[in-house]
């Protein structure tokens, strides 16, 4: 069944995921730990009609000759493994990154009937490994690599893929799978919009202007009717009035991709109700940090996390970066109210970063507590956002650069955070789209040093893992140069979409343009060069006034 089937008047019922559909026997697959990833029987297609699958299991599974796997692998498809990619040998990394933009290529446009994959209009670029489908803000830095080597027809392809779910559920899933249609990710639609943009003209800004608005109003539901002090969904309104925003899903169950591991972390605090806690996991999963000690009271405790009562630093820049292209989008429209409207609202938005996301006795940017009325202590990545999006003082820019110098740069990179929780989301981990961030975040801001020593350290970890295992993998630790980075939920994962992305335009910046480079250079250039044209920051914002200190806590 293909996308444009399931559409009728840009409405379509979400189709059950695999939990919902197999009831007691998808948990019981699940507890029984018969595959080592929990997502593979997540992504296993049934092959025949759910309901009497289940029949068949209620009246089969209380007979003693009765074996779960068997019946498992005669009633569904399970997913194939990935075919390793055995690059060419003597290949530079320019080129092995070349040579992988058709090996993650996939195209779904049909897909089976009870199968999780969503089908999407255009082919697409996954990130690779136990990833077999399109996740939405991995796709953003995937796209700048594909812009790097040529592939704007690619880039043209998944901006249409995303545009046509916005269409279809309203808002673009964590990934093209049933299972997580009940979130988002971190909004890079309006980043992936301004990059085509570059390449095909304004007119791309009044393409997509629905689907930019629509995605501005799945954040934004519930924000109207909030009182100060209070909370919906995605929509925070601040003690002042003021709206910002908050990671969510709408469902409270165990992640079907994770449901084990969820259910035992819940089953570990029973203090807590469990809905509460699987929210919580859920909306980290929204994050793109999952996991981290950003979300939790005891980094060490997982069932502590409660990330629908922090408002996130990233998350608001990212925001205020859409507010802005809804004002590019609006003007090149030719409605100047709309371009005004949206532009008030960026604004306003970035008053409230600037009152309620800086923590001024630390000098940086920080999430808000919601629980303990504070904004935060702890430094992580996230604080280089608002320098991503033009949206931070300078003075403040200067301290956010300073920070990072001395807090989160180490030898392979920028650390996640400075927390070493055992989480893939913090030391000492780095991660190539946060390199990414603080790069441009910096050079917005005329950090040109810095934002050259963290290419420079990263890619210098890229290349000595490259050199040592021929891949390029998820995550770094960059306490090191070399290595891979570990934590989390499953076993590292090479590819990968973002990191090849990355390092593409990391090469770039190092080298000049008359004298391009396929590797890291044997020497490191002397001066770091002057910023190349940056298509993905919006609008540089006015400084803003300064703000009222506020309350910090840990």
């Amino acid at each position: 069944m293909s996308l444009n089937a399931q559409a009728e008047d840009g409405k379509i019922a979400p189709p059950p995921s695999p939990d919902i559909l197999l009831g007691p026997l998808f948990n019981d697959v699940q507890s029984a730990k018969l595959f080592a990833d929990q997502k593979t029987f997540a992504d296993a297609i049934p092959n025949s009609d759910p309901l009497m699958i289940l029949a068949d299991y209620r009246m089969q599974k209380n007979q003693a000759s009765f074996d779960l796997r068997h019946f498992v692998e005669l009633n569904f498809t399970l997913p194939k493994e990935n075919d390793t990619y055995v690059p060419p040998k003597g290949q530079t990394l320019r080129q092995h990154i070349d040579g992988l933009w058709p090996v993650l290529t996939r195209s779904t446009v049909e897909v089976e009937k009870w199968d999780s994959l969503l089908p999407l209009p255009k082919p697409y670029v996954v990130p690779g490994g136990r990833f077999r489908e399109v996740y939405y803000w991995d796709s953003y830095f995937t796209m700048l690599g594909l812009a790097e080597s040529g592939h704007w027809d690619k880039v043209e392809d998944m901006v249409a893929n995303f545009a046509a779910e916005i269409d279809a559920w309203g808002h673009i899933p964590n990934g093209n799978r049933t299972y997580y249609l009940s979130r988002s990710q971190p909004p890079f639609f309006s980043f992936m919009v301004s990059l085509l943009a570059t390449h095909d003209g304004d007119q791309v800004l009044k393409t997509y202007q629905p689907q930019l608005e629509k995605e501005y109003r799945y954040w934004m539901a519930g924000a109207d009717a909030l009182a100060p002090g209070s909370a919906d969904k995605r929509a925070v309104r601040m003690a002042d009035g003021a709206l910002l925003n908050r990671y969510w899903d709408n469902n409270d169950t165990p992640r079907p991709e994770s449901w084990l591991d969820d259910v035992k972390t819940a089953k570990s605090n029973p203090n807590r109700p469990a809905t509460e806690i699987y929210r919580d996991l859920r909306s980290a999963a929204a994050s793109g940090w999952d996991f981290s000690s950003r979300w939790m009271d005891n980094p060490q405790q997982l069932a502590t996390i409660r990330t629908t009562s922090i408002v996130p630093v990233d998350l608001n820049a990212l925001m205020f970066h859409l507010e802005k292209t809804l004002a590019r989008a609006s003007k090149a429209s030719g409605d100047s109210a709309g371009a005004t409207q949206y532009d008030a609202l960026a604004n306003a938005r970035q008053q409230a970063i600037e009152k309620y996301l800086w923590n001024d006795k630390e000098g940086w940017y920080a999430d808000y507590d919601l629980k303990s009325h504070k904004v935060r202590n702890q430094l992580t990545a996230a604080a280089l956002f608002p320098l991503y999006v033009n949206a931070a003082s300078r003075e403040r820019a200067t301290k956010v650069a300073a920070a990072a110098e001395s807090h989160l740069l180490k030898p392979g990179g920028l650390t996640t955070t400075t927390v070493n929780s055992g989480q893939q989301w913090d030391a000492p981990n780095g991660w190539a789209p946060l390199q990414w961030v603080a790069v441009e975040g910096l050079q917005n801001y005329g950090q040109q040093k810095i934002a050259m020593e963290v290419t420079w350290r990263f890619l210098t970890n890229v290349q000595h893992t490259y050199d040592s295992k021929q891949k390029l993998v998820e995550k770094y630790d960059v306490s090191s140069t070399g290595t891979g980075g570990g934590g989390g939920e499953y076993p590292l994962q090479d590819g990968f979409g973002w990191t090849n992305g990355v390092t593409l335009k990391m090469l770039d910046l190092i080298c000049p343009q008359e004298k391009p480079c396929d590797a890291l250079p044997a020497t490191r250039p002397a001066t770091p060069p002057s910023p190349q044209d940056k298509p993905v920051a919006a609008p540089a914002a006015n400084d803003p006034a300064p703000a009222e200190p506020q309350k910090t806590g840990s």
